[in-house]
């Protein structure tokens, strides 16, 4: 993975249609803006119960996107990620509906766990509390197969998304068909999504045990075999997080954001310090949204732009920023330090596409761009003014 921006985007949103628009969007408007891009579920369909993550087939591209040469197309034009969905399947893909309709006789018999295979006992009113849930309600389905068979499904999101058992053999032959697709079509990197709940066992969470790492440690193996590399989305605890970077490629820096807010609320960055210090380093940084973005531009003639924006009804705000120049990454540690010694706060803080005379320069919004500029002057930092990046 490139130490880039990455674009985490539903094709049909974000392109307004298909991939082949969406890899036009790419490589016209954001040209050059984004090192890789992660293609929310692209599957059939992209409109399940769960916004594509309850995959009839993980295997098919819903056709209103296009089909698998659009994506191998796009991964010529820039790396790609995609989620493979471990934890479940739809009730209306192939393998289920053969199940329900054959049950025993079914291959497919296994591939879903049943509460009985996890607790074959029986499961106390203890060993229910215990089951650590991402919903309120119990992650079960009662279901009568066409053969009469009773069967009681684990369903951990909703009753629609049939929990696979991964340690079966047909659990892992779906994973690994899934697998080979992606990368046979060019994906690079997989988001190995609800992981965490892919391992349930008798007298546990169900949630990150030891052998969730024994499986992610397994397919991570598989994965590099086929050239792709790994992240781990699980919301846990930080320490699972460090534990987890340990044995896959990426994980998701899920901590930082609230440790920069509470900097800000509490006007202290021990906290945040102490994370820098301890966190993954192979860990990625998340800012994300949903149905609106706010675009942050450094302009060339702010008069200009503000006559734009009002002529043309987009809703905007104005606020001035520093920008400083750096020779290299590490003098980015002299920055961040001259502004902390000085005990100014930083709301945001951006690296200039356009560099100013070649070189790297950063924009940042802090609380007194006055102060600012004199502690970065005494550190040496040239500050660059507005007619600097001025036509």
């Amino acid at each position: 993975m490139k130490n880039k921006v990455q674009l985490i985007a539903y094709v049909d949103r974000a392109g307004g249609g298909n991939l082949r628009d969406f890899a036009g969007l790419l490589a016209g408007p954001l040209q050059g803006v984004f090192g890789a891009v992660h293609l929310l579920p692209f599957f059939d369909p992209i409109d399940g119960a769960d916004a594509g993550f309850d995959p009839i087939d993980h295997t098919t591209v819903d056709p209103r996107l296009g089909d698998w040469s659009d994506v191998a197309s796009l991964s010529q034009q820039i790396d790609i990620m995609a989620d493979v969905i471990v934890n479940h399947i739809s009730d209306r893909s192939p393998q289920f509906q053969d199940w329900y309709q054959r049950g025993s006789a079914s291959p497919y018999d296994g591939m879903f766990l049943t509460r009985d295979a996890v607790y074959p006992q029986g499961a106390t009113a203890a060993d229910l509390a215990m089951i650590y849930r991402p919903r309120p309600s119990q992650p079960f389905r009662e279901i009568t197969l066409a053969s009469g068979e009773q069967r009681t499904l684990w369903t951990t999101f909703t009753p629609h998304q049939i929990d696979i058992d991964v340690t079966h053999a047909q659990g892992r032959a779906y994973l690994k068909r899934i697998l080979a697709t992606l990368a046979a079509n060019g994906v690079s990197m997989v988001r190995l999504d609800a992981v965490g709940y892919a391992i349930k066992k008798a007298g546990t969470s169900c949630f990150m045990l030891p052998e969730t790492f024994d499986f992610i440690r397994a397919f991570a193996a598989e994965a590099r075999a086929a050239s792709v590399e790994v992240l781990v989305e699980v919301h846990s605890y930080y320490r699972r997080q460090i534990e987890i970077a340990a044995h896959v490629d990426w994980v998701y820096d899920f901590a930082l954001p609230p440790l920069v807010l509470h900097a800000f609320a509490f006007a202290t960055a021990g906290r945040l310090k102490d994370w820098i210090r301890i966190r993954p380093r192979n860990a990625i940084t998340v800012l994300d949204t949903t149905d609106s973005a706010i675009v942050r531009l450094i302009v060339d003639d702010p008069d200009k732009a503000r006559e734009l924006m009002i002529n043309n009804d987009f809703p905007y705000t104005e606020s001035s920023v520093l920008a400083v120049e750096i020779e290299e990454e590490s003098e980015l540690k002299g920055v961040l330090g001259a502004l902390v010694e000085a005990e100014i706060n930083i709301h945001y803080i951006y690296s200039f596409i356009k560099r100013p005379s070649g070189r790297t320069a950063l924009a940042i919004n802090v609380e007194d761009s006055e102060v600012a500029a004199q502690a970065l002057g005494q550190r040496g930092f040239k500050v660059v003014t507005q007619s600097d990046i001025s036509r």
